[in-house]
């Protein structure tokens, strides 16, 4: 018959050993003690080792603060506003360029028509000056240019601070 907190014999559960100790005893309270203390010991060593070399590197930093000029600090305030002041003026420019590239573009086929069109207009203009030279060699000429108000230009002296009179 079985209950209901189930079967009364147990099955033999195997014994734990103890963790080995040095000795091959278990340590005793005493010396449980003496362990503890020199964790607490080697715990306190180290946070006072932590707070001298706190201490000391923010004596370095203040030393470094109150040595650093009160104009080096004030533009050391102002880097945040200038390097976002830089970021605003580097977007524009490049919108500009942009602007101008697309512009340029635009304007190629003007550039192209002003290249071809320019030597035309140059012989043009030397053709003219080269008609005019040979009109001027003709007589009367300068008398019909007096008439009609188009007298051509007097030559300019080579020297214009000296007079021919002598």
């Amino acid at each position: 018959m079985t209950s209901p907190l189930g079967p009364r014999r147990r099955k033999p559960t195997p014994k734990a050993s103890p963790p080995p100790t040095s000795g091959g005893r278990r340590s005793g309270p005493a010396e449980l003690m003496a362990a503890a203390q020199a964790a607490v010991e080697a715990a306190q060593t180290a946070a006072g080792q932590a707070l001298e070399t706190a201490q000391l590197t923010a004596g370095h930093a203040f030393d470094a603060a109150v040595r650093l000029p009160p104009a080096s600090a004030q533009l050391a305030a102002q880097l945040p506003d200038l390097i976002e002041n830089l970021a605003t003026t580097i977007e524009r420019l490049n919108t500009t360029i942009d602007r101008l590239d697309r512009t340029l573009a635009l304007a190629d086929p003007a550039f192209a028509a002003y290249d071809r069109l320019l030597p035309r207009l140059e012989a043009m203009i030397a053709m003219g000056e080269d008609v005019f030279g040979a009109l001027a060699k003709l007589p009367g000429v300068s008398l019909l240019g007096k008439v009609t108000g188009f007298a051509a230009k007097p030559a300019q002296d080579p020297k214009p601070g000296k007079s021919r009179k002598k």
